[in-house]
């Protein structure tokens, strides 16, 4: 059974870093995309980040190019880890944060199958 688990929002001040993790399990090879989404109150979902496979590459939304970043850990061959590094947080990063899988990173109309519980992130001015 694929489980997506992300930890590590909280609140931050503007300008401040976060980094967000997410356990993807169930798996059984290292083949498969990451993307991390937000959604704000009374916005729509947005890609924020995606990495396609164990060896990248990695895509990302303009609004974060050059202060988020997305790796993974393949280390553990029961599960990956995709972290989402977030520096120099604007009060409008401030959102839900969620991680999926089993989709597409170069299609943004593609279906994403597995979700993550998601994890709050609060950047105050």
């Amino acid at each position: 059974e694929v489980q997506l688990v992300e930890s590590g929002g909280g609140l931050v001040q503007a300008g401040g870093s976060l980094r967000l993790s997410c356990v993807a399990s169930g798996f059984t090879s290292d083949d498969f995309a990451v993307g991390w989404f937000r959604q704000a109150p009374g916005k729509e979902l947005e890609k924020v980040a995606c990495i396609r496979n164990s060896a990248g590459p990695t895509y990302y939304t303009d609004s974060v190019k050059g202060r988020f970043t997305i790796s993974r850990d393949n280390s553990k061959n029961t599960e990956n880890t995709v972290y989402l590094q977030m520096n120099s947080l604007k009060p409008e990063d401030t959102a839900i944060y969620y991680c999926a899988t089993e989709g597409s990173c170069l299609d943004p109309d593609a279906n994403w199958y597995y979700w993550g519980q998601g994890t709050q992130v609060t950047v105050s001015s």
